[in-house]
Formats: structure tokens, C-alpha cells, sequence
């Protein structure tokens, strides 16, 4: 028998309030005739729009991501025509911009994140707390503790380390 959503990891709970919000909101991009565009993508653009050609380090800082999650999207536009790339001052660096192609999407895409910001809001509405800033409030309560501290503060967590430690294992 399959578990229900409300007895699965809070991981697993998440990963799929995520997949529902970006599906559906890929599903709108295509009714909008951006058939390779992601939602992923719009983050790099509104960053690059602001700010203009940015390193990926400070694109990754700007946008909430890993450096590594920055790069994959980064390539994935580069393929796309998106984006292009180039060498900045240190050999390693990549200087992210625009292409025309998406400069050229600029108008749809802020028309998209305005529709999509409203769906956000009415979705609110009808919750028994603010989404976005319950977001923000695990942000910053994680980012006060990491969950990776909350869990070795917990019994469970002593307990099995001292188990581990005694027996000499170090796992598989």
C-alpha cells in the first residue's frame, strides 16, 4: 500500500509541492509559445536584466542557488541561445549575458512572472498561512541553525552516533 503525502519525509514533500508549482508553470510557458524555455530560467534572466553580465558565482548568489545549480542552468540557456558566455578576469571565471533571443522574451516573460506572482497571491489566499513567507521564515530559521545541527541536537541522533562510533563502523 502506498504511503499518503501527509506520512512521507518532509524532503519528499517538498520536492513535490515544487514539482507541482514549476510543472504547472511550465505548462503556461508552452501555452505561451516557449516550448524550450524553463521556469528555472527566469531567475538568471531577471538577475541579468538587473544587473547585467555577471560572473556565475555572483549569478548563483543573486538567483538562491549552489554555484553548481547556477552553472547547469547557465549551460542549459547557453544551449538554448539564451545566454552567452565568456572568459572574465581569472581563467576559471565565466561572464554570463543576455543573447537578443532573451532580451527579445524580456516583455512576455515579466508578463508571465506578473500572472504567475497573482496565482502565488490567490493560492495564499486560500492557505491557512502566507506560502511565500513561510518560505522565508525556514530560510532564515535554517539558515540561523542548519537542519544538519537540529537533527545531531536530537536523542535519536546521539544515540545512534555513539552506537556507530562503538561499533567501529563507518557505514557501507
Amino acid at each position: 500500500m502506498g504511503e499518503t503525502l501527509s506520512s512521507m519525509g518532509l524532503g519528499t514533500r517538498l520536492r513535490h509541492v515544487l514539482e507541482l508549482l514549476d510543472g504547472d508553470v511550465a505548462k503556461f510557458l508552452v501555452d505561451l509559445g516557449l516550448t524550450d524555455y524553463r521556469p528555472r530560467y527566469s531567475p538568471v534572466v531577471r538577475a541579468l536584466v538587473a544587473h547585467g553580465a555577471l560572473p556565475i558565482r555572483d549569478l548563483a548568489r543573486e538567483t538562491g542557488v549552489t554555484h553548481s545549480a547556477a552553472s547547469q542552468t547557465v549551460a542549459q540557456m547557453n544551449r538554448a541561445g539564451l545566454v552567452t558566455l565568456a572568459s572574465g578576469a581569472d581563467a576559471r571565471q565565466r561572464i554570463v549575458s543576455l543573447t537578443d533571443k532573451a532580451r527579445d522574451l524580456v516583455p512576455i516573460l515579466n508578463a508571465e512572472w506578473a500572472a504567475t506572482s497573482e496565482a502565488a497571491a490567490q493560492l495564499d489566499a486560500e492557505l491557512p498561512f502566507s506560502l511565500g513567507e513561510m518560505i522565508t521564515a525556514i530560510v532564515d530559521a535554517l539558515e540561523r541553525k542548519s537542519f544538519r545541527e537540529r537533527i545531531g541536537e536530537t536523542e535519536q541522533a546521539k544515540s545512534l552516533l555513539r552506537e556507530v562510533r562503538a561499533s567501529g563502523r563507518q557505514g557501507p
